[in-house]
């Protein structure tokens, strides 16, 4: 089977393969012209050595906003010219009844190191009791795959699963060591047991998925065989952490347009998330084993981020990875404050440089290594926004020549645009939200929605500097270090105090004032400009302090603001998870919607 044959009816290879250079085209054309804009807003005067540095920077920078404004084009477009957008891009997502009889025999995978075992295990046993209810559970056995290595912890693990284990069908199996990290600890799962299930549901320590969401998941399978992977679209659950409330907030406007409109295009070589997912056992145990890389860390062992690579050499297999474009039933958490919020997004970009070693796999198809090289960009493109501001604060600083920073109509131009491209995937879905009567209801109103959105935009313009100088700053430090590992997070919401702030976040505070130094050097129009990336660093310490107060994070839950749709009609599986977020809601009931159900199409 070769990429693109359509067998989930989307179309031919031939029409899936037009969409993909179109696709390629128009982004490849606004790239240019971005380019192309750059260059004449630098060059009112003449066109130098530190102009040229400055356009290639930017360059570098450009491709993924691109590709997220034109997801985005897409979204808006299926959702105006389509009565069913999910079904356009995914028709799968339809083609099975709810009722459909389950034959498969199906593992819930959840990968646990040094969690809060109560957590855990409530939420597995909530799982395989939903499904139980449903008239399922005896297709269904669950497996908590433990790597704990603190004595106290795995004494709590070993209570918690001998009270599980009379209740319902769970295994819990802990390795003495965690060779591998978590896809170590999925592929001891598959060498062990693999042989006795069709599919397995992988899952975080922090996931909680919808006994009708995995049913469903399950029912696509079986009527799919080609299918090796289908992943859900994750959403961030309810909230009490003012930071994870507007990231996820952000993160579900974002996330919602880029998948569905991704979607069109990717078809059959969709990207796989590690967790809330299903994948088939027997092609992923012979095919999607990851070996070491050469050498030791940073750049050589064990894979961190495993997840695209495994996507990647299943569809080498001949088996599709898709992505179910709607939301439902899929849910994580976010971690709490910026503090850990930088800390899990290093390891991230630790594992995702890796891809370097395996963008070059033979047999990969365009589609996968395309994946590979984007999961690496989002990385990489810090250094040059680093970069590209260092160049231009010196710029302002030094007055070259006493020319302007940028053509006076150009400059704003260009930097209107890239404010538009980056932030794209965001307005699309609120355009979307505020034309739709019964999403504005989901969100608390059209008035909660809106100064949600502006709040959460504020919230990523001053991340945005934030995140990029600590992804510099470890990218330039890797061929120096050889930490790299797999350790537990702090989930619960706590205050981060002044020390703990301005230890994490010296560097971005000391460098946001000789910026503003430099940018005030040249001069006000300099300062203007500078202001985008100098805010945040300036910030960033009162900025992780105000963030994780929970006091002001239980106010913002009480009026509403961030709400997400489980706020005004909380699912039952939320419930159940006992989310403070959901009982300090004070939604007005007569905006709850009447049905509840999967949404983004």
């Amino acid at each position: 089977m070769t990429a693109g044959e359509g067998t989930a009816g989307e179309g031919t290879a031939a029409a899936v393969t037009r969409r993909r250079r179109a696709f390629a085209l128009v982004c490849t054309a606004t790239g240019l012209a971005m380019v192309a804009l750059m260059a004449a807003a630098l060059a009112p005067a003449g066109f130098g050595g530190l102009d040229l540095a400055i356009l290639l920077l930017f360059a570098f920078t450009v491709p993924w906003g691109v590709i997220g404004f034109w997801n985005a084009a897409i979204f808006l477009g299926l959702r105006l010219a389509t009565p069913d957008a999910v079904a356009s891009v995914a028709p799968f997502a339809r083609s099975v009844p709810d009722d459909a009889p389950i034959a498969a025999r199906t593992a819930i995978l959840i990968c646990i190191r040094n969690e809060d075992p109560a957590r855990a295990f409530r939420a597995i046993g909530q799982l395989m009791d939903g499904l139980a209810r449903a008239g399922h559970g005896g297709r269904f056995h669950a497996f908590v795959l433990s790597d704990t290595d603190q004595p106290e912890i795995v004494r709590a693990e070993e209570a918690e699963a001998a009270i599980l284990e009379h209740r319902c069908p769970v295994t819990y199996r802990r390795r003495t060591s965690n060779e591998g990290f978590k896809a170590g600890n999925i592929r001891d799962f598959c060498l062990r047991w693999g042989g006795e299930y069709d599919f397995m549901v992988t899952l975080d320590a922090d996931s909680v998925m919808a006994p009708a969401a995995i049913l469903r998941l399950v029912r696509i399978m079986e009527a799919h065989p080609r299918f090796g992977i289908v992943q859900t679209l994750v959403t961030g659950m309810p909230s009490t952490s003012l930071f994870a409330r507007l990231f996820q907030f952000g993160m579900r406007l974002g996330m919602r347009s880029y998948t569905l409109g991704s979607s069109a295009w990717q078809a059959d070589c969709g990207p796989y998330w590690g967790h809330n997912a299903i994948l088939r056992v027997d092609p992923f145990t012979r095919h999607c084993h990851i070996p070491p890389l050469p050498g030791g860390p940073p750049f050589g062992g064990q894979v961190l981020s495993h997840d695209q690579v495994e996507a990647a050499l299943m569809r080498r297999a001949g088996f599709e990875v898709r992505v179910l474009p709607e939301e439902g039933g899929s849910w994580e958490a976010n971690p709490p404050t910026l503090v850990e919020f930088v800390r899990r997004d290093l390891r991230w970009c630790l594992g995702n440089m890796q891809y370097a070693r395996l963008v070059g796999m033979p047999g990969l198809l365009p589609g996968s290594r395309f994946h590979l090289l984007l999961a690496m960009l989002m990385f990489f493109g810090a250094p040059a926004w680093t970069a590209l501001f260092g160049l231009v604060a010196w710029r302002a600083a030094t007055g070259d020549g006493g020319r302007p920073l940028f053509d006076p109509v150009l400059g704003p131009l260009v930097l209107g645009l890239t404010v538009l491209l980056v932030f794209a995937p965001k307005i699309a879905t609120a355009i979307d939200v505020l034309a739709t009567p019964a999403e504005r209801r989901r969100f608390g109103g059209a008035a909660r929605f809106l100064a949600g959105f502006v709040l959460e935009l504020v919230f990523s313009l001053l991340l945005f500097p934030i995140t990029t100088l600590a992804h510099t700053v470890f990218l330039l430090g890797l061929p120096f270090s050889r930490r790299a590992g797999w350790t537990g997070q702090m989930r619960d919401d706590h205050s981060v105090p002044w020390r703990v702030a301005f230890r994490a976040l010296w560097l971005q505070s000391l460098l946001g004032v000789a910026g503003t130094a430099a940018f005030l050097a040249g001069s006000w129009e300099a300062w203007a400009y500078g202001q985008l990336g100098l805010a945040g660093l300036l910030l960033a310490a009162p900025f992780a302090i105000v963030t994780s107060l929970p006091w002001l994070g239980r106010a913002a839950t009480r009026v509403g603001l961030g709400r997400l749709p489980e706020e005004t009609a909380p699912p039952e599986e939320l419930l159940q998870a006992g989310l403070p977020a959901l009982s300090l809601a004070t939604a007005d009931r007569r905006t709850r919607p009447t049905v509840e159900g999967p949404v983004g199409g």
